[in-house]
């Protein structure tokens, strides 16, 4: 480079510093410009031999992402400074310790933070991809400021990815819809999230996204006419109310326009409300409400509201913070416009998010909030078993869902994502409800489990100490909190039955004169094709192995073949897993079922990750070749998940043994006082049987009784019907197979 050049590209990094100062959201005082001129100071002398892939000097990334933070996200100078060094300890020799002495222990913290995601995000797959996303979760912990400097990081890289390789792009934009956008979103920068959504469409369908654009511009002229006509309406009753306000057209977002030609199967031309109308009025707080609706009254004295598509969320804000009144009105030439009316307080927030949340809640500083969501993070990050790319799933469903509002018998309000059903209700009022749920009344009405609620339902809980979740319940819920407290509880339960499976085979082995050590149980292990010494001890617990087998073992155990079993256990131990992994897959996993009604479809297996029985999978519904099976850390699972989510269902391969089955039995004997009593007594306190119906009658002193029980094999079968033979009273008892 010349020297003029030089001097050219120093004054325009200049000019972008004194942008960044003065389009700060905060006031910021001389020690804070202070602290944000010595970073920049650290961050150009780093960054100055480097170059981004455009050509022009590396620096020019950090301010524009301190811009970010500072204008559109609203931080504090702490954020901006980290912002400014947000790649310094990952590109240069300085460490995060000569951060600390240089500036202070929190904008070390952050820029630490900002360096471990960047570590973790280099050509994953998706599996690494959702590990990673839960890692960088964990940053939310200590500061939720590391994830807003990240989101203005990806924001900025998404605005200057020209210059790179198509895959590249293709790769960074799937990802930047697949967490960022629905992370952005749930934080409340909806600006970010909407450049986010459209940058990520341009490079994931450019086609598209350039089709939608030429055309957005090719209308506006006829747009902008349209909208100062409904403008020039609203305007007259206004004023003529005294009202201050300021109104404005927005247009709605490419990628909502393009999800919207997508859910409906319509053209361009087709979508009608390609924009809004935005009412911001000035107020003081104690007339905000009255104002809102008041404007609410003038909209809808000019033109006809659709009162199914009214949006209050000023009565009961979005959990986002977010607070507005969405009309949707009947504008000229029979067109639906959709117009919001917020406060001046309001529209700051719906702009920046949580940083104007906390400032004018109880004047708090940047440093406040984010509470209530956090514990709910951390509740989702503590469950470690979790398959990574379910939990995103299950993240991602709970950050993007619209939200319901519903009430607790005292008339209590809590928000749930849509979808939510009555069980999940209760697992968020405490998990300790959830767990003892029983069953649920809504609006009075006893209802299932897993009855889906809407907004305005009221909601009571049924709890009993005795009750406890199935692997049923899964099913029942929609929101990872309920999730995860399930599986946790399931988890435990397994790990009770093993314990009693345990002693139960320290009893069998001793009586068929064998020692209970560890030897034998690995040779057990390997012998019934399972994976661990838990499965073995549980499916004792729940009789899938019966005594013949073991006495088959006994016998095996005492001649030659048995060497063929001691020599697999005696293997290297990176030889072993793959052994028993091999006889685990083509024993245990053997079954394919869909949906979560675990239905068994006819599938194939895609070719381009060859799914084998036993790995992580979904199903895609193709237009011509129905259902393909693909691994959910397939090289395609990205785009299919972001591109065709309506098409994809759960699967999952399952062992066969471990199903649960319906049986209905037939019961006739001599009715006597308690009979009735003592059968149910007898039903439920065997281990791992569930009743699913009952129906008893007595005549004439005979007494006649049907019962359907859920069982997962037919020794716990029996072993029922014999406990059942005991009670006194009992004639006959017969399994019915036609009902």
């Amino acid at each position: 480079m010349t020297e003029a050049e030089i001097e050219q590209e120093n004054k325009a990094i200049a000019k972008e510093y004194k942008e960044l100062l003065r389009i700060s959201y905060q006031t910021l005082s001389d020690a804070d410009k202070k602290l944000i001129r010595k970073a920049f100071d650290v961050a150009v002398d780093a960054h100055k031999d480097q170059r981004r892939k455009s050509g022009e000097a590396y620096i020019f990334h950090p301010i524009a992402v301190a811009k970010i933070v500072a204008s559109e996200i609203g931080l504090g100078p702490t954020a901006i400074a980290a912002a400014l060094m947000h790649d310094v300890v990952e590109d240069t020799e300085i460490t995060v310790q000569d951060i600390e002495k240089m500036f202070n222990p929190k904008v070390a913290q952050l820029v630490e933070g900002l360096t471990k995601i960047s570590q973790v995000q280099k050509d994953l797959n998706v599996s690494m991809q959702a590990e990673n996303f839960r890692k960088m979760l964990l940053t939310l912990n200590d500061d939720v400021r590391v994830i807003l400097i990240k989101l203005a990081d990806r924001l900025h890289n998404m605005q200057t990815m020209d210059s790179m390789v198509e895959y590249k792009q293709t790769k960074i934009a799937s990802e930047t819809l697949y967490i960022y956008a629905p992370l952005a979103h749930r934080l409340g920068l909806y600006n970010i999230k909407t450049k986010l959504e459209d940058l990520g469409l341009k490079y994931t369908e450019p086609l598209i996204y350039n089709d939608i654009v030429s055309k957005i511009k090719e209308t506006k002229e006829e747009q902008d006419a349209y909208i100062k006509d409904i403008s020039d309406v609203l305007k007259a009753s206004l004023d003529a109310e005294g009202v201050e306000y300021t109104i404005k057209g927005r247009p709605k977002s490419i990628y909502s326009i393009r999800r919207k030609m997508k859910a409906q199967n319509v053209s361009y031309d087709e979508v009608y409300d390609k924009f809004a109308l935005r009412i911001v009025y000035k107020s003081t707080s104690h007339e905000e409400k009255f104002i809102a609706w008041k404007i609410y009254s003038i909209v809808t004295d000019n033109y006809r509201p659709s009162p199914s598509r009214l949006r209050d969320w000023i009565s009961s804000p979005k959990s986002t913070g977010y607070e507005a009144l969405h009309i949707t009105v009947m504008g000229p030439k029979g067109r639906w416009v959709e117009i919001q009316v917020r406060s001046e307080r309001m529209d700051e927030i719906a702009e920046k998010g949580y940083a104007a949340h906390y400032k004018y809640k109880n004047g708090a500083t940047e440093e406040s909030g984010l509470d209530t969501w956090l514990n709910l993070l951390k509740e989702a990050l503590e469950s470690q078993e979790t398959n990574a790319v379910d939990f995103v799933e299950d993240f991602k469903m709970n950050l993007y869902s619209k939200e319901i509002f519903v009430f607790t018998p005292k008339g209590e309000i809590k928000s749930l994502p849509k979808g939510a059903t009555s069980l999940d209700f209760a697992f968020s009022i405490h998990s300790a409800v959830g767990i003892h749920t029983r069953g649920t009344r809504v609006n009075g009405k006893l209802v299932p489990l897993n009855f889906e609620l809407k907004s305005g339902d009221q909601i009571e809980v049924i709890t009993s100490p005795n009750q406890k979740p199935t692997s049923h319940w899964l099913d029942y819920v929609t929101t990872a909190r309920a999730k995860n407290k399930i599986k946790n509880v399931l988890n435990e339960n397994t790990k009770k039955i093993a314990e009693e499976g345990k002693e139960l085979l320290t009893r069998k082995l001793r009586h068929l004169k064998i020692a209970f050590n560890e030897n034998t149980i690995n040779e057990l292990v390997v012998f019934f094709k399972l994976k661990t010494s838990l499965d073995l001890f549980y499916r004792i617990g729940i009789g899938t192995i019966e005594n013949q087998q073991l006495k088959e073992y006994a016998s095996l155990k005492s001649n030659s073949i048995m060497n063929f079993f001691k020599n697999k256990i005696k293997r290297t131990p990176s030889q072993q897993p793959d052994i028993i992994q091999k006889d685990e897959i083509s024993n245990n996993y053997d079954l394919l079922v869909f949906g979560s009604e675990q239905d068994k479809l006819d599938y194939k297996l895609s070719a381009c990750c060859n799914p084998i029985p036993g790995d992580e999978v979904f199903g895609f519904v193709t237009i011509n070749e129905g259902i393909k099976v693909h691994k959910k850390d397939c090289p395609n699972a990205i785009s299919l998940q972001s591109n065709y989510a309506y098409r994809i269902i759960q699967a999952k391969w399952i062992d066969s043994s471990q199903q649960e089955f319906k049986a209905v039995l037939d019961i006739t004997g001599m009715d006597s006082l308690g009979l009735t009593n003592e059968l149910t007594k007898v039903i439920s306190s065997n281990m791992n049987v569930n009743i699913q119906s009952i129906s008893l009658s007595s005549e004439a002193g005979i007494f006649h009784g049907q019962v359907a029980v859920i069982v997962r094999n037919n020794t716990i079968l029996k072993r029922l019907i014999d406990n059942i033979k005991k009670i006194d009273g009992i004639d006959k008892i017969t399994r019915v197979y036609k009902n």
